[in-house]
């Protein structure tokens, strides 16, 4: 494995190219952007490049979305109650990325360790969210964006108005403001809104349960018994976290065999089980495999629903088991087009790319330099997306998984606007660290197999002159 980076020599290692509107956008419109997250950033630049008017609207006070860390969590820990005070963050203390960083940068920002002796930020491969968040502020930084957010400010309905879009907003004084805007692209992100499990016995299960977007600590969790439903990214993670001070973690994977009962690496009191079978008012907890214990505490890290409260679409836009729809190509409501668009619905792919070539996409469509089909033909090629996924068996809820597609869905995209294809290396990155993250979960971030695609990154970058030198540590 290539030595972690600690240092980079010499000081202008990184360097951005200056970047320039498109030229003779047909029309430029006055758009509205909903949150400033890592979605909303890039769709804000992509609008403003091509000579949109841009209004970005964001609840909290500081750019980065999900990413801004606040060690306080929700009143209601499985954040089921409509009237909580909703907390938007799901970070946790010990939260570390789950891909490579070189994949998961902007095409023409990557996101690669800083150059600044600054010991706050993190040069490891895998690094901790505070250095996600960092980027980002780097990101909206070196592009001008954080002038055009309002910070502090919540939409509360977004609805049709003739050809245009009316905004309510509400800021933090409780001061109400009704606009117009040609065009609304939602960025709002879909990982504050809890999805729980439901099992036999919940409802008069004694003991405590949350969900993972509330976790933020171990400390709670000292001497405990404790059940964590899920074994992918927040599952793995979590459970891993509380080892250390919990008596015992046992962890309820839905995808694994009734037989499966294993102590797992890396820690004594961690074992997998299959999904709970059933729970019961004496504070037991059984497994599908026959394994009964006495659980203090439950959590759920069991994934995120869609959830758009401000938009009122007359019924038009639904979600339903997690499908958010009808959409086309997971960006354009047919009937809505292009007036209403959404960032960043796909999981299971490279988030940030995804989100560049999407806003792109919108941007070029908004001005006019790239045509959309006719709603009949969006339609039809959506209806084909949902009779596929029927087809092969998957639930509803998979809809916006891209998984194997990826590079299919990104170079489509790409395709329309005139850009290149999606860096194979950039996928293969992908690739390897989901197979990694499935099969050493408590060793991926550490030890890898990939070293050359490291080294391919950095060339690229150094080709397309986003940085002005490759690292000895990565060439070493």
């Amino acid at each position: 494995m290539i030595t972690p980076l600690t240092r980079l020599e010499p000081y202008n290692f990184f360097k951005l190219p200056i970047m320039a509107p498109s030229c003779n956008p047909v029309n430029s419109l006055h758009v509205a952007v909903i949150g400033a997250g890592a979605a909303g950033l890039v769709a804000a630049r992509e609008l403003r490049r091509e000579s949109h008017s841009v209004v970005v609207f964001d609840r909290g006070t500081e750019v980065g979305g999900l990413w801004v860390y606040t060690p306080q969590s929700e009143p209601d820990p499985l954040s089921l109650d409509p009237d909580r005070t909703v907390v938007h963050s799901s970070v946790y203390d010990s939260l570390r990325t789950n891909l490579p960083r070189e994949c998961m940068g902007y095409s023409d920002f990557p996101f690669v360790p800083r150059p600044e002796h600054d010991e706050s930020r993190d040069p490891r491969r895998y690094p901790n969210h505070r250095e996600v968040l960092a980027y980002l502020q780097d990101f909206a930084r070196e592009f001008k964006l954080v002038e055009m957010v309002r910070f502090g400010t919540e939409v509360v309905l977004v609805e049709q108005e003739g050809r245009k879009w009316k905004i309510q907003s509400r800021n933090s004084d409780g001061v109400s403001r009704d606009e117009i805007f040609d065009s609304v692209v939602v960025c709002n992100g879909h990982y504050t809104e809890p999805r729980v499990a439901k099992f036999p016995g919940i409802d008069v299960w004694p003991g405590k349960q949350l969900h993972s977007h509330n976790y933020r600590v171990p400390d709670p969790f000292k001497d405990k018994v404790v059940v964590v439903i899920g074994n992918f990214a927040s599952g793995s993670d979590i459970s891993r976290d509380i080892t250390g001070v919990a008596k015992e973690v046992h962890i309820a994977a839905r995808s694994k065999p009734s037989e499966t009962y294993e102590n797992l690496p890396g820690a004594n009191n961690l074992w997998l089980h299959p999904m709970i079978e059933s729970a019961h008012k004496d504070g037991s907890i059984a497994f599908k495999n026959g394994k009964v214990v006495q659980a203090d505490i439950i959590v759920h890290c069991t994934g995120y629903v869609y959830h758009f409260p401000f938009l009122n679409t007359n019924g038009y836009i639904t979600v339903e088991d997690n499908c958010v729809g009808p959409l086309y190509k997971h960006v354009f409501p047919p009937a809505l087009a292009p007036g209403l668009s959404f960032i960043g619905l796909p999981w299971m792919t490279l988030l940030f790319t995804v989100f560049e070539l999407q806003s792109k996409w919108v941007a070029a469509v908004l001005s006019g330099r790239v045509t959309l089909p006719s709603q009949d033909k969006m339609m039809e090629d959506t209806n084909a997306l949902y009779a596929k996924r029927d087809a092969n068996g998957f639930p509803k809820r998979y809809t916006h998984r891209i998984g194997v597609a990826q590079a299919d869905y990104l170079n489509w995209i790409a395709d329309q606007i005139g850009e290149p294809p999606v860096e194979q290396w950039r996928n293969q990155e992908l690739e390897g660290g989901y197979v990694r993250l499935a099969t050493q979960p408590d060793t991926f971030r550490d030890k890898w197999d990939d070293d050359h695609l490291i080294v391919e990154a950095y060339e690229d970058f150094l080709k397309k002159k986003l940085i002005s030198v490759i690292p000895s540590q990565i060439l070493g």
